[in-house]
């Protein structure tokens, strides 16, 4: 008998379970029946939904409907595409500037990220050195910016540059109004 993936296991639960909506507890639940100790299934259910096989109901939520395909989030920019968006940010970070000038490897970002529904698509794309491009990835957009500011805050005041400190400061103030909201 052939072990099954955490995927098959996913997957086999949405198809017993059609046009419902399901929270991804149930799903993580299913699969710790076969794997106690599974790692990130919650992971794959996303993926499933990046890939267009799964319908998104709201955070927590999906639903399989027979015949569904979705838009492939986790295509990647091509490469015309990621040319373009170097050049309109002229081959440098927009957070710093740095790039393939003075040594820094550049990436294409998604602004609005893939696991958000952001497309591969020009408008969509901006760049980013390799440790702006990590950080927004590991933190998330509204954290990334939060910590970059206060990164900032605390470069300011070891230069004593009270104009960089205010300025950071009411970004911070800005970013947490929104952060609030959401």
């Amino acid at each position: 008998m052939k072990i099954k993936t955490i995927r098959e296991l996913i997957i086999e639960y949405f198809e017993a379970h059609p046009n419902q909506e399901i929270e991804h507890d149930d799903v993580v639940d299913y699969v710790n029946i076969t794997y106690p100790k599974a790692r990130d299934p919650w992971r794959m259910i996303r993926t499933l939904y990046q890939e267009g096989w799964l319908i998104k109901v709201r955070k927590g939520v999906y639903k399989r409907s027979p015949g569904y395909v979705g838009p492939n989030m986790t295509d990647p920019f091509t490469p015309e595409v990621k040319e373009r968006i170097f050049k309109k940010d002229n081959y440098k970070c927009v957070v710093c500037g740095n790039g393939p000038h003075n040594g820094y490897e550049i990436h294409a970002d998604h602004i609005k990220p893939q696991n958000l529904g952001g497309l591969p698509t020009f408008e969509n794309g901006q760049t980013l050195c390799s440790e702006h491009n990590l950080m927004k990835k590991r933190y998330g957009t509204t954290d990334f910016l939060n910590k970059y500011c206060n990164t900032m805050i605390k470069k300011a005041q070891e230069y004593q540059d009270k104009e960089t400190e205010k300025m950071f400061s009411e970004i911070l103030t800005i970013i947490k109004k929104y952060k609030d909201k959401s």
